[in-house]
């Protein structure tokens, strides 16, 4: 159970070079207002994280949204109810690293809402200077497509490296579980990569 006001999101205190880049969940919070899309997002492999790395220790988590694109875990965001279909997916992968989500409420309004991946690896990993050389992607398959068009992206912007050990998980929840906590534990203090 996660207290009420939430606490901040967990502390910049993983590894150096880790990133867990997880699907959003259709089992959410359903709590007004905002929240760290860390403690919005309720599903099985969202509780598995936070019960395995509860203080943020072992990877930088990043979150891959229909709704919100690519961001940051402890970004605030609103509880939703959108799906990834293959069409949205083409058009996230079609927009690359420039195109802002959540997208503007109408086609006439400036696209100046929300944020860009772009924008958001570069920021998390300090533009540039702390590069991810460990990544973790988690999702159905129309997600994994998805991280997977960003990743190229994410090297030419410096937040990735060249080459980086990328693991995909999917398959079976109860399997994914297990490796998503199995990835993780590879990044507790004493076992980093």
């Amino acid at each position: 159970m996660i207290p009420f006001p939430f606490p901040s999101p967990p502390a910049d205190i993983a590894p150096p070079g880790r990133l867990l880049v997880l699907a959003c969940s259709a089992t959410k919070r359903a709590d007004p207002g905002y929240m760290p899309a860390i403690y919005r997002y309720d599903g099985p492999l969202w509780q598995t994280l936070r019960a395995t790395d509860p203080q943020g220790s072992m990877a930088r988590v990043a979150f891959l949204s229909a709704h919100y694109g690519f961001q940051d875990s402890a970004v605030p965001i609103a509880n939703y109810n959108s799906r990834l279909t293959f069409e949205l997916a083409k058009r996230m992968i079609a927009g690359g690293m420039t195109t802002r989500w959540p997208r503007p409420p109408s086609p006439r309004s400036p696209d100046t809402w929300g944020m860009h991946p772009g924008a958001e690896i570069a920021s998390m990993s300090r533009h540039g200077r702390e590069p991810f050389h460990d990544i973790a992607l988690v999702g159905g398959h129309l997600y994994l497509d998805v991280m997977r068009a960003f990743l190229p992206g994410f090297i030419r912007l410096k937040g990735i490296v060249e080459n980086p050990e990328v693991t995909e998980i999917n398959g079976p929840i109860g399997m994914m579980r297990r490796d998503l906590r199995e990835w993780l534990q590879r990044g507790a203090p004493g076992n980093a990569s």
